[in-house]
């Protein structure tokens, strides 16, 4: 890529919207709490889903207390914010697609397993739409 195109993405990017893990407009557009279905199946049976806007993608794990900062020592280096409890959150900012669904879900299952706890699922948030608002 050229330099004029490598200019031309870095001033795209900052066009794109800002998206926050706690944005009060944030609400629940896909669940994947089911282990044998597959991720691009829940993607695509949700009609609220937008796949070209930005998401919260929320991870839903249980570890133990005593792990909870090694997980977050883990997590914080590529994005992901822990916020600890019974049924913890682990949680980014990202566009969506079924291949990085299934590789986040993999990845927190290794990370949930390797620390004594279990991933349960996870689900995405979006801004509620503006038809719905």
């Amino acid at each position: 890529m050229g330099l004029l195109g490598r200019l031309r993405d870095l001033l795209g990017r900052r066009d794109e919207p800002t998206l926050s893990i706690d944005d009060p407009t944030l609400v629940v557009v896909v669940e994947a709490f089911d282990i044998v279905e597959a991720d691009s199946a829940v993607l695509a049976r949700s009609p609220q889903w937008r796949a070209d806007e930005l998401a919260v993608l929320r991870h839903h794990v249980r570890i133990p207390s005593e792990q909870v900062e090694r997980a977050r020592e883990l997590l914080t280096p590529d994005g992901w914010v822990l916020v600890a409890g019974d049924i913890s959150h682990i949680s980014r900012v990202q566009k969506l697609d079924a291949l990085h669904c299934a590789q986040e879900r993999s990845r927190m299952a290794s990370l949930a397993q390797r620390l004594g706890g279990e991933a349960l699922g996870w689900d995405a948030l979006q801004p509620r739409s503006p038809a719905a608002r």
